[in-house]
């Protein structure tokens, strides 16, 4: 497995990291937890040492499955979890006002011993706020992050979804490890100065859905449906009128996987390890075959002339459905 150093931190981790998330929370039921620390464990044998959670996820039941399964191989990976939300109010409570933020400095540390504990280690190596409070100022929490990391308890400071006026002004107090945004051929906004400033500052990228949560894998079409507990059923973007009007996204990956012996997520992925060489896709499974797959796409070179054939293709298409509702759509880009 390739490596890659996020910005200008040090931090070096596969070039693939796996996403976590699904394994318990908002992708359908929870899956087999023995199930799931072997595959967790595969992945480390493969060659993956960088794993994404966070304490909502579950919550925290995400954080204690990862922190399981690894900690036998603790020296061997690094862990990213995340800070923001107050897990302390049940969502359906809120009756559609969307999830309640927390990020003032003392949650902060809160959140930080709790996951400590959950994730069975003396340190976390990447601590992301999982999306800004406006009513905390980021120079604050980027203050309490700072505290934890003086004190060896966070070895790296994240954001997740942050405005580049944030971005800016977090590193300015604690130097910000790396970004984790939404990015795929389906998702393109970080093009629109996102990328020009991290790498003005020397900060990495995470791209979270990077197979645009299953979509680009070619495995979805109009007829798919999805289970209650599968977030996406409450997705724009996945509605059988979005997925059909998004087909012809999935055909080109086809058509270009087809041409090059790889499947359409391979070149996916691959289409995002080409655009910066700190560029770091998380993309998350819950199964061994799909590990594979997706390891399989640091291999896949895509040519200078592949890209321009890619993008000259995609800017064609205009993909349909936003990709969250319209509450948890306000939490972004702040």
């Amino acid at each position: 497995m390739q490596k890659r150093i996020l910005g200008k931190s040090g931090l070096e981790v596969s070039a693939l990291g796996l996403g976590c998330m699904g394994m318990s929370f908002s992708y359908g039921p929870p899956k087999d937890k023995q199930e799931m620390i072997s595959l967790l464990r595969t992945a480390v044998e493969r060659g993956i040492t960088f794993f994404d959670t966070a304490e909502v996820y579950g919550p925290f039941t995400n954080e204690e499955l990862v922190g399981e399964a690894l900690a036998p191989l603790r020296d061997r990976v690094v862990i990213a979890t995340k800070f923001g939300f107050d897990t302390s109010v049940d969502p359906r409570a809120m009756k559609g006002r969307g999830p309640v933020l927390n990020s003032r400095p003392e949650h902060i540390r809160e959140v930080a011993e709790a996951s400590l504990k959950r994730l069975r280690t003396d340190v976390i190596d990447l601590f992301y706020q999982h999306r800004v409070d406006p009513a905390v100022p980021i120079e604050e929490v980027a203050g309490a992050v700072k505290k934890l990391i003086q004190e060896g308890k966070v070895k790296h400071f994240g954001l997740s979804e942050a405005g580049i006026e944030t971005i800016r002004r977090a590193h300015a107090v604690q130097p910000v490890a790396c970004v984790q945004n939404e990015y795929s051929l389906w998702f393109r906004r970080p093009e629109e100065g996102l990328l020009q400033t991290l790498e003005e500052l020397g900060i990495g990228l995470v791209p979270y859905s990077p197979l645009g949560k299953g979509y680009l894998t070619g495995k979805m079409d109009e007829k798919t449906t999805f289970d209650s507990t599968d977030f996406r059923s409450s997705l724009p973007r996945f509605t059988p009128e979005a997925l059909r009007a998004n087909q012809a996204l999935v055909d080109l990956f086809g058509r270009i996987a087809a041409e090059m012996k790889a499947t359409p997520a391979q070149i996916a992925l691959a289409w995002l390890l080409a655009q910066k060489p700190w560029i770091v896709p998380i993309p998350g499974t819950t199964k061994l075959d799909r590990l594979d797959e997706n390891i399989g796409a640091v291999s896949v070179e895509l040519t200078a002339e592949d890209l321009r054939e890619i993008d000259s293709a995609a800017a064609q298409i205009k993909v349909q459905g936003e990709r969250y509702p319209e509450k948890l759509e306000q939490l972004t880009g702040r």
